[in-house]
């Protein structure tokens, strides 16, 4: 069935726009101090693929690492480069002179995919076309990209030999990845791209699954963690609406106390403690399985011991390991469309959980931030880009046309020789008109590639902004689009929004929509 927001049929004719606009008495309400500045800046706005109103959800959950908690990217980023560096030296035998590598913060990107085979990472948009590539650090030609992914096979990311570089934890290990082979090979050594990913993704596990990364943040998690002043207020209004809320995460017990006591604790005088703000937490989730495997809830004590190896409820102030969506509906009394969750992981978070469920979702984007205020300051770009696109499109197509009337007159020619005076001077003159034309065209393309590169460098020298691969969305853009209901930058952004706030999607336009538009 299609989500529709309903609408209330009015039983007796309603007034128009422009008469309810011309009450002085609204006018007053529309114009009172108060209601100014309610505007909110672009790259705090929470945006909307499918309507959703805040008043139907009941319960609100949130991951932790990149949504509650907003690290410092690049130097969580750096120290997992360097960690999983070191035991790729040490426990599995690459050269030691790779340990002098450097992290390049701007070289990776979410949504950018590994080719095994190759050795190579590229782009793609939500066609599966393969944009911007490279091979170690080198950028491969347009005959280079075209020979290895412009096939009549059509690429595949759930094929072994891709790798969807989707989460923020990612980033190292593509970075990781392409400096060993740009290294290795200026060093005439040969390398094996899929141990050589294979080993780093293990490795990078390591880092993660044995505690040693998390240990070393914990040392100092101001260093590597911004606390946002406003998430507490953030959580206070929705508990104020009406709302219960929950932590699912990964992370375990010892790890989530520290971060969020961090985040959270004497932040607010009603809230001494960040278990205050939460009804259910839930650590250890071991999520994308959360949502499809059915581990049992286990009860932990306050130091992390298993209180209960299965817990038969929920319980306000009570933490618990592991479980899965099934018992979670069943024990919080929550399910469906009535719970909300709020996430960074595109897969595990968002797509796995919108396959399992009915929960609504909002993915968290931390990039986005950056990348709308790039666009706004860089608007007279994007401006000039658009007017290119429609001049190129119409010079396309009167050059099409005038050579239709040139072929006409040819293949007159062809059939019955000379052509009467006047005929031949139009025909000399749709010459003339034509090279003008394709002269005109030519122009647009060099303006068209000069703003657009100058543009897109200004976002990432390498990759370009996030959520576009040329004029396209990219692949990861797209799956925001198709999978997230809502998607927003921090959760501390719902600060700004009512519990009761109706999320409204814009009107869906197909492109012969969006050009009457235009002409309209």
């Amino acid at each position: 069935m299609i989500d529709r927001p309903t609408m209330a049929i009015p039983k007796t004719p309603a007034d128009s726009v422009q008469d309810v606009l011309r009450d002085p008495e609204l006018q007053r309400v529309l114009t009172h101090p108060e209601h100014q500045g309610l505007e909110l800046a672009h790259s705090r706005q929470i945006y909307t693929n499918r309507a959703l109103k805040m008043e139907e959800i009941g319960l609100v959950g949130f991951d932790m690492d990149y949504t509650l908690a907003v690290y410092s990217m690049r130097q969580i980023e750096e120290l997992a480069f360097h960690m999983t560096l070191a035991r790729l030296v040490q426990k599995r035998g690459y050269p030691a002179y790779l340990e002098k590598l450097k992290y390049d913060h701007e070289f990776v990107i979410r949504g950018l995919v590994v080719d095994k085979d190759f050795g190579n990472i590229f782009k793609m948009d939500r066609h599966n076309h393969v944009g911007r590539c490279y091979h170690g650090r080198r950028a491969l030609s347009l005959d280079e990209r075209r020979a290895l992914y412009q096939t009549n096979e059509k690429i595949r990311l759930s094929l072994p030999r891709f790798a969807w570089i989707d989460t923020l934890f990612s980033l190292p290990e593509a970075c990781l990845y392409a400096e060993i082979i740009e290294a290795q090979e200026a060093n005439g050594e040969k390398v094996d791209y899929h141990k050589l990913y294979d080993d780093t993704r293990e490795s990078i596990d390591e880092v993660h699954r044995d505690g040693s990364l998390k240990s070393e943040l914990r040392k100092d998690l101001s260093r590597f963690i911004n606390p946002d002043p406003e998430l507490a207020p953030a959580l206070h209004k929705l508990r104020s609406g009406g709302k219960k809320l929950f932590i699912l995460t990964n992370s375990l017990l010892d790890y989530t106390d520290a971060v969020m006591s961090f985040l959270l604790d004497g932040r607010m005088p009603e809230y001494p403690s960040w278990r205050n703000y939460f009804d259910f937490v839930v650590v250890g989730a071991q999520k994308p399985a959360f949502f499809a495997e059915h581990k049992p809830f286990v009860e932990l004590a306050p130091n992390g011991a298993i209180a209960r190896p299965q817990a038969e409820a929920l319980e306000r102030g009570k933490i618990y390991e592991g479980g899965n969506l099934f018992d979670f509906e069943r024990l919080s009394g929550f399910a469906g469309e009535s719970v909300l969750y709020v996430g960074d992981h595109i897969y595990g978070d968002i797509i796995r959980n919108r396959k399992a469920s009915q929960w609504r979702t909002c993915f968290v984007v931390q990039e986005l931030e950056r990348e709308i205020e790039y666009i706004e300051q860089h608007a007279q770009d994007v401006q000039r880009l658009n007017e290119l696109d429609a001049l190129r499109t119409r010079l396309d197509d009167m050059i099409n046309h005038h050579k239709l009337l040139l072929n006409a007159m040819d293949r007159r020619i062809e059939r019955g020789g000379a052509l009467p005076a006047d005929i031949e001077q139009r025909r000399v003159r749709e010459k003339q008109d034509l090279e003008k034309l394709r002269r005109a065209f030519k122009a647009t393309l060099t303006e068209g590639y000069e703003v657009e590169s100058r543009f897109e460098k200004g976002a990432n020298d390498y990759w370009g902004l996030v959520f576009k691969e040329g004029n396209e969305n990219s692949r990861f853009g797209e799956q925001v689009e198709d999978y997230a209901d809502l998607y927003t930058s921090r959760v501390s952004n719902f600060l700004y929004y009512s519990p009761m706030q109706v999320f409204r999607s814009p009107r869906a336009t197909m492109p012969h929509e969006r050009v009457n538009l235009r002409r309209g």
